[in-house]
């Protein structure tokens, strides 16, 4: 039996057939194209602005890695105070919500597939566009791949030694976190293996006490820094007096608080972080001194821990460093060159001769890396990217990033589609000019 096209089905099926192309429709509207073209500029004009105040990765992961980003009204006041529109005093107070990166990079995804659905025609004269609008398409995707997988983080190496882990100081992984640094507790009696137990910067900044069954002992945070400087003092000032720190490094230095990084900074690339916080026996709740811990003393040649006594007599070395990232292989720095123009301090190459240990034994090699001859292994790619104070080392930046290939073939995909669609254009014109 077959249905008749009066059955009640019929027209149902019509009817959601029709709302279907309606909508696709709708979403494949050009207008809809311009307006988020015009949104991406937008947010792309106040995630500059924002760099002015906040750091370079922290605009990127809230403005362009993100669905929803909050934009301060104060942004575009400071803006029009530039060009003294309005007064140089006058203060927006609140904000508003504003789609992020991605849902815009979503939105114009999927106005582009659905452009393609309603057009889709597979001939050789539209196969120029198809190719432009697929090699954008990646592109999209490739964004989409580094936000959410790509790691970043610096191996720093002193001649004659060797790493074997990353200190993440700007961008890691999933959503493009941020990575700040961590408070570590190492115990250093077993000289086979260190054992090393940390608190990460997402807890340290929330301050108030740490407690946890793998601590040795309890912290609480008395202040934080998201970024500082370290002020040498005098062990009988009267500003030695006021001086949190009971015990350690504190007792030379004091934590200056600073205003964080913005990314048009010159001086400084990342923020330096540094916390005074004391030490309480788990059993007994007694206190074992006032500390102060800075990434300032961690990134010191000299010293980069301190030594800490247990109630037990026990002793760990404290700091707080970059977040680690620990790896199975080791690199070892055989040589470092630093090599400038003549007559000038003005660098003109910088290499490091390394030896690769890798986990496989036949993968294991000696090689240079140059400013433009990367080490490739295991997925990651290791640069040249600065040296430690008075060429005592190197510092290399590993790169893993999964989709690291498809910018490349997106960009080539997107010229071949242009060459082949003005070739069709300049064709057909020329065949008009001889007939």
């Amino acid at each position: 039996m077959s249905l008749d096209q009066n059955t009640p089905e019929a027209p149902r099926e019509q009817s959601f057939k029709k709302g279907f192309l309606l909508a696709v429709k709708a979403i494949a509207s050009l207008r809809l194209t311009v307006s988020l073209f015009v949104l991406s500029f937008f947010l792309v004009f106040v995630g500059t602005l924002a760099q002015v105040e906040n750091p370079t990765w922290t605009v990127v992961t809230d403005y362009f890695r993100s669905l929803v980003v909050w934009v301060p009204n104060q942004l575009l006041a400071r803006f029009c105070q530039t060009f003294r529109w309005i007064s140089p005093t006058a203060q927006w107070p609140g904000g508003f919500f504003f789609p992020g990166g991605w849902t815009l990079g979503s939105l114009l995804l999927i106005n582009l597939l659905a452009a393609h659905l309603m057009k889709f025609q597979l001939s050789w004269r539209r196969s120029g566009i198809l190719l432009i609008h697929a090699g954008l398409i990646l592109l999209m995707v490739s964004e989409l791949v580094t936000g959410l997988f790509a790691v970043e983080g610096n191996m720093t190496i002193e001649q004659g030694g060797a790493a074997n882990y990353l200190e993440l100081r700007e961008t890691s992984g999933f959503l493009g976190k941020i990575n700040g640094p961590e408070l570590a507790f190492s115990d250093p009696s077993n000289p086979d293996k260190e054992n090393v137990t940390v608190i990460p910067n997402r807890i340290l900044r929330q301050g108030g006490k740490i407690s946890h069954p793998a601590l040795p002992c309890d912290v609480e945070v008395i202040s934080y820094m998201a970024n500082s400087t370290l002020k040498e003092i005098d062990p009988e000032s009267p500003e030695a007096k006021s001086n949190p720190a009971s015990k350690g490094d504190g007792l030379q230095f004091k934590g200056v608080d600073k205003k964080e990084m913005s990314g048009t900074a010159k001086d400084q690339k990342v923020d330096i972080p540094s916390a005074y916080i004391q030490l309480k026996d788990k059993a007994t709740g007694q206190s074992l001194g006032t500390y102060l811990v800075s990434l300032w003393l961690s990134l010191s040649t000299v010293k980069q821990t301190q030594e800490v006594t247990l109630a037990d007599g026990k002793k760990l070395d404290l700091a707080l460093r970059f977040k680690r990232a620990y790896k199975p292989y080791t690199v070892e720095l055989l040589e470092f060159k630093h090599e400038v123009y003549l007559g000038t301090t003005k660098p003109r190459n910088f290499s490091s001769r390394v030896k690769l240990l890798a986990e496989q034994p036949d993968d294991s090699r000696e090689t240079l890396i140059s400013m433009n001859n990367p080490l490739r292994h295991a997925g990651e790619t290791f640069y040249q990217s600065g040296f430690l104070p008075g060429d005592k080392g190197t510092i290399l930046q590993v790169v893993r990033n999964p989709g690291w290939l498809i910018p490349y073939f997106s960009c080539f995909l997107a010229a071949l589609g242009m060459l082949i669609h003005f070739g069709q254009h300049l064709n057909s014109f020329l065949a008009k000019r001889r007939g």
